[in-house]
Formats: structure tokens, C-alpha cells, sequence
């Protein structure tokens, strides 16, 4: 797409516009065009597009006759064909319904995913995220058209040098798409977000002649994808830290932390693990798969172009926002699922009465509380402390809420929010300080804000259980762990390989060449 609110541009006077093509659901099926021709939904949407001359929104709805996931969609569509987006919330919410080229707040159905390509405006910039930034984000967004969403990711640490592989990402990225597929409980809906703005030399018939040509690569040819994924065979597999850096780093941590006068309570330590395997992973096909597990969570995928995919299944919120209503997670302490329910009893137990946890536990909940109180009224926890059960793993977890004086706080609270301790540390300054010391790689998007702005909404996730996927690359997997005292390094090592086992699942070990012959040898692996 054009500049429109691209790196460094000057944001003046902006128009947008809005177009979709939805189909709803009978008992047992989902509506598309049965037609064998996609250009029939094209046509649609072209016809509101060429319409907005004349007023600013178009709607129209063809039928087809086909149950799709906005998933498989986006992995229908050319790898080529970027930016790309997806984002499936924790929970479906809540968005009112255009009807008749208006939103309908009568009628409101379950949005479950959205997937994008093409930007119909973009920001990106090497400085940290600001609130002239945001503000250059809303001018974009109505509430009277919630289903326009600016999707992206903000980094751990933007003031941290950047590794060539997280160039594209800048220091934030975020997209509004030109075409996108609307996943909903009762239906779908494809559509087309026009956005122009004459001030930025970027007339309305550039960006309608940018989305005409998205729409005319768009695929309609969208497969159901199966939930397995053939396995690729790691050739290399390197950490950094590696376990003798990784010892040396966690004992200098707690050194720190037992310093007589020292205020660092906790701070989180990551691993980068670079897997390189016989073929190209596919982003795509590996977040399907890790959606099997990620009940209750957060899926995520942000690749500008040249760049490549950031994926993530991620449990943990960093806030949602409704209006003036606020919500948001306090996350940490992990152990492994049990293999039977009593020995999962037994093992969330010992989590929920670790003294060591906690401790852990409280620092991060105590310092959201403390956040939110700034900008909110009548902060409530429930619960107080309870187990948080996933696929692979538990987390202890408490649920805040609050009231925020003005939607404007949205900010605030984004800016405010992060880095938690549970990516960080406490104090924040201090834990950011010794991560810079120690860590030798560049956490990039890992562990930062993912999510979206919307109108009256907006939801960011944290970019945890995440990994850098591309080519040239292989796979970037990242996962991090918290250092208090009591801490051991080896069972730290243990909880990283537990947390980035989602990925490693997906491929088979590092290859056994045998001796004096030229084939090669691949030892079965159990799933973890």
C-alpha cells in the first residue's frame, strides 16, 4: 500500500471507508458463494468500492457455500501477498454488525479471528511508541465501524539495539488491512477498508486502485487445513544462552538480587533457540497446529513485507478495553500438566502453595494493581489467586478490573502496563538494565504488547510462547523465566524447554548420520 501513516510520514486530514461482503450461518452450515467463479464476491466489492464517490460505505453480501476458518483462508492466499495478519482473541467478543451499510448495534455476533493482507495504512517507526503515534492510529478507527482494527506489535525494549531479522518490525508495527476475513460464531465476512488521505499526496483513486489490485490476488479457493503438519528434521538446534551461560547468568542474577541494599526483586531471563531444519517452516501451518492447544489463548501472526512472520499462541492478557471498562491478567509460577488428574491435583498444588511462587506471583499482581490505580476507579480482583490450566502447562493467575476515567487513558495504560514482571522484572528499570547486560540476543516483538486498537475497543495480548519464523532464518523460538530468590537454574533450563516444546513438537530431533553410509537415519520422537 501507500504512505498513508507510513514510517515518518506527517499525518494530516484522513478519510476511510469500509466495505463488506458477510454471509451467516444456518443450523449446520456457513454460507460463501457456491458460485465456482470468485469473481463474484470481487464484483460486490468492487461495485461499493467504486461507490464511495458518491458516499463513504458500501455493502453488499453474495452467498457461497463453504465452512471456512479465517485461517485457512490467510493460508489459501500467496506468501508473497504481504503485509499479513491474524489475531484469534482469547474469548470471541462481541461486535455489532453493518447491515444495510450501517452499523447495527441491534444485531451483534461473536467475532472469533481475523485474518488480513494488504495494508490499507500502515505505522512503522524506529522510535519508540508514542502517543502522537497512537493518536496517528485513531484517526483511522470509528466506533461507528468496530470491524476497523489496527492490528500489531510493539517491542520488548525499543531503545535495545535491533538484529537485522526484526528490521521490517521497526520499533512498533501496525496494519489496518485492505482485505480481511471475518471470522464470526454465526458466520463470515470478507471485506475491504479503503483509507486515503490527500495530505499525504495519497488521493482516494491511488488507495481504491491499491485495493482493487489486492482484491483481484486474493485466492477464493480455500482448503479446510488438517491440524497436523508433516514434520520438519532439525538440523541444528542452538541456544543462547547455552546451559553453561545460562547457570552463569541465573547465579549472577541472584547474586544481584541478594545484594544487601540491592532493590531488584525479580528478573525475567529468556532464551533465543535458532532451529534450522531440512525445508521451509510454514508460519502459517505451525500456529494451525499450535491452536489445537491454545484454548484460552491468544493466536497471533505480524509479517510486514520482507520480513519474516512473527507467530505466537500466547495465554497471557495484557489488557483489554471496552469503552471506559479495563481488564487485565497477573501471570506466573509454571509446572507441567500431570499425566493423570490426580498427579495434575497434586502438581497444581505444589504451585499454589510454593512459597517461592508466590512470591512471584504477588510482585506481578501487586505492580498491575498499582498501574491500574492510576488511571482507574474501583480496581477489583477476582480471584485473588487461582490456577490458570493449559494444554502443556499451569500458571498461578488473577483477573483485574477496573473503571477508567476517560477513553483517552487508553494510552496510559498500554504505556504504563509494560513491561509487567512477569517479561521483566521488578523494579522495571533495574530488571531491564541487568537483562541488557546478560541477554546476548535481541528479544525483538518477544515479550512485548501484540494485539489491536479499535474505536470504542481494544485488546494486546503479551508476545510470550512466541517464535520468529522465515526464510534464511529457520526458527527463532523464544521463551523466558522468571529469577527470584530460591531460584535454581537447572529448573529454570527445565521450564524453558517446557514452554517452547509447543514448537518443538512440530519438528523431529537433529539427524543421525550413520556411519560409512550416505542416507540418514531420524530417530522417533514422542511428543512431549
Amino acid at each position: 500500500m501507500g504512505p498513508v501513516g507510513g514510517s515518518g510520514s506527517k499525518r494530516g486530514p484522513k478519510q476511510g471507508a469500509f466495505v463488506a461482503a458477510p454471509v451467516w450461518r444456518e443450523p449446520n452450515q456457513i454460507w460463501f458463494p457456491k458460485s465456482k467463479s470468485p469473481r463474484i464476491w470481487k464484483g460486490t466489492i468492487f461495485c461499493s468500492v467504486n461507490n464511495f464517490n458518491q458516499k463513504l460505505h458500501g455493502f453488499g453480501k453474495v452467498p457461497i457455500q463453504q465452512r471456512i476458518e479465517a485461517l485457512d483462508w490467510l493460508r489459501a492466499q500467496s506468501h508473497q501477498l504481504l503485509p499479513r495478519c491474524f489475531f484469534s482473541g482469547r474469548n470471541p467478543s462481541n461486535v455489532a454488525c453493518i447491515e444495510n451499510g450501517s452499523t447495527s448495534t441491534e444485531h451483534q455476533h461473536k467475532l472469533v479471528s481475523v485474518a488480513g493482507i494488504g495494508s490499507a495504512v500502515f505505522f512503522r517507526h524506529l522510535h519508540p511508541f508514542s502517543l502522537d503515534d497512537w493518536r496517528a492510529i485513531k484517526r483511522f478507527l470509528s466506533k461507528k465501524c468496530p470491524l476497523i482494527r489496527a492490528y500489531g506489535a510493539i517491542r520488548f525494549d525499543p531503545r535495545a539495539n535491533t538484529a537485522s531479522e526484526w528490521e521490517a518490525f521497526g520499533s512498533f508495527y501496525f496494519m489496518i488491512p485492505q482485505v480481511e476475513f471475518d471470522e464470526f460464531e454465526g458466520g463470515s465476512m470478507i471485506a475491504a477498508t479503503v483509507a486515503w488521505d490527500s495530505a499525504l499526496s495519497w488521493t482516494y483513486r491511488e488507495a481504491v486502485s491499491s485495493v482493487e489490485t489486492t482484491i483481484w490476488q486474493v485466492s477464493s479457493a480455500v482448503k479446510k487445513l488438517t491440524k497436523d503438519t508433516h514434520q520438519a528434521i532439525v538440523l541444528s538446534q542452538t541456544h543462547i544462552p547455552n546451559k553453561i551461560s545460562w547457570d552463569s547468568a541465573v547465579r549472577r542474577a541472584l547474586d544481584m538480587i541478594k545484594r544487601k541494599n540491592s532493590v531488584l526483586i525479580k528478573v525475567v531471563l529468556a532464551r533465543s533457540s535458532r532451529v534450522l531444519t531440512t525445508m521451509d517452516i510454514d508460519p502459517l501451518m505451525w500456529l494451525s497446529c499450535l491452536q489445537i492447544e491454545g484454548d484460552n489463548s491468544y493466536a497471533f501472526c505480524l509479517q510486514p513485507p520482507e520480513s519474516p512472520a512473527f507467530i505466537g499462541n500466547t495465554p497471557e492478557r495484557l489488557f483489554y478495553r471496552d469503552r471506559l471498562n479495563i481488564s487485565s491478567d497477573a501471570l506466573a509460577g509454571t509446572r507441567a500438566r500431570g499425566g493423570s488428574e490426580s498427579l495434575d491435583i497434586q502438581i497444581g498444588n505444589d504451585l499454589l502453595y510454593s512459597p517461592k511462587d508466590h512470591h512471584e506471583f504477588t510482585v506481578v499482581r501487586e505492580y498491575i494493581r498499582r498501574k491500574l490505580e492510576t488511571v482507574c476507579s474501583g480496581i477489583l480482583i477476582e480471584p485473588e489467586k487461582a490456577l490458570r490450566k493449559l494444554p502443556r502447562v499451569q500458571h498461578l493467575y488473577a483477573q483485574l478490573t477496573g473503571t477508567l476515567e476517560k477513553e483517552d487513558d487508553e494510552f496510559k495504560i498500554l504505556s504504563s502496563l509494560h513491561p509487567t514482571p512477569a517479561v521483566c522484572g521488578f523494579p522495571a528499570k533495574e530488571a531491564q538494565v541487568l537483562i541488557a547486560e546478560t541477554e546476548m540476543f535481541d528479544r525483538g516483538l518477544y515479550a512485548g504488547p501484540v494485539g489491536w486498537f479499535g474505536g470504542g475497543e481494544s485488546e494486546f495480548a503479551v508476545g510470550i510462547r512466541s517464535a520468529l519464523v522465515g526464510k534464511g532464518i529457520g526458527a527463532l523460538i523464544y521463551a523466558g523465566t522468571g529469577i527470584v530468590e530460591g531460584s535454581n537454574s537447572a529448573l529454570e533450563w527445565q521450564e524453558l524447554e517446557l514452554k517452547t516444546s509447543q514448537f518443538t513438537k512440530l519438528m523431529k530431533p537433529a539427524l543421525l548420520l550413520s556411519r560409512g553410509e550416505n542416507r540418514i537415519v531420524v530417530q522417533k520422537v514422542a511428543d512431549r
